[in-house]
């Protein structure tokens, strides 16, 4: 696949993210105004809680909004995670993007790992994407990817998603393989979220080469196929217009 048809799917599976602490009304109104480019819209835009409400009112047509919870801790406080995501969707969110509790998965409890996410699902209803962070640079082995994985796949997540972002290790695509690898064994519907640390389409490139493989090139799209990332629209928008 060359750099310009990549660039453009890139750009249509994007999610143009701002989690920094120095966020305010105008980085915030300037990451939507960016949302839309001559190459086509972003698949949604995701901010901190507080900031839901501007994006909405901030955006148009399609574009989704997602936000995060238990972000970046990835605690396991149910009474929190109904409070976060009851406030989120009633300010007007599509899409949250939760930590799992990988600290407690990892120490191996497991049955409150799942009920955990089971509880987002039922909280996030039918009508609201659930993407789960299992940050996988903490997970570190491969068995215990694709074993984080399966349990959000069981729990009723619609997206698995590398990481915070937040941590000494984002995303790999070693990771990535395999979450990929277990959500096609699965045969279930669930998508696939790259984020952390991907500034450049030769970043972003490995993982859409990677689900292509592993899903097939039908499968790649903003419903399946997700890329969190802040910089990379520009190094985008910079390869397309270098190709003319």
């Amino acid at each position: 696949m060359d750099d310009i048809t990549a660039a453009k799917i890139l750009i249509s599976c994007l999610d143009l993210t701002s989690l920094n602490e120095s966020d305010n009304d105008e980085t915030i109104t300037a990451l939507c105004q960016r949302a839309v480019t001559p190459a086509g819209a972003v698949a949604a835009v995701c901010v901190y809680p507080r900031f839901v409400p501007l994006a909405l009112q901030s955006l148009s047509g399609n574009i989704k909004i997602a936000t995060v919870v238990n972000f970046p801790s990835g605690g396991a406080d149910l009474s929190k995670l109904e409070t976060e995501i009851n406030r989120v969707l009633k300010a007007g969110a599509d899409e949250i993007d939760c930590v799992f509790p990988y600290r407690r998965f990892i120490n191996g409890d497991i049955d409150n790992s799942r009920r955990y996410i089971e509880h987002a699902r039922q909280l996030c209803g039918t009508e609201h994407a659930l993407k789960v962070i299992l940050e996988t640079g903490e997970l570190q082995t491969t068995a215990k990817i694709k074993a984080a994985t399966q349990l959000c796949i069981d729990a009723g997540a619609d997206f698995i998603k590398t990481s915070t972002g937040k941590t000494k290790v984002s995303a790999t695509p070693e990771a990535a393989n395999a979450i990929l690898e277990t959500i096609k064994a699965s045969k279930q519907d669930v998508g696939f979220k790259a984020s952390g640390g991907i500034r450049t389409i030769d970043d972003a490139k490995k993982y859409l080469v990677l689900a292509n493989a592993i899903m097939g090139p039908d499968w790649v799209s903003p419903r399946h196929f997700r890329i969190g990332a802040s910089s990379l629209l520009t190094n985008l928008l910079a390869t397309i217009n270098q190709g003319f």
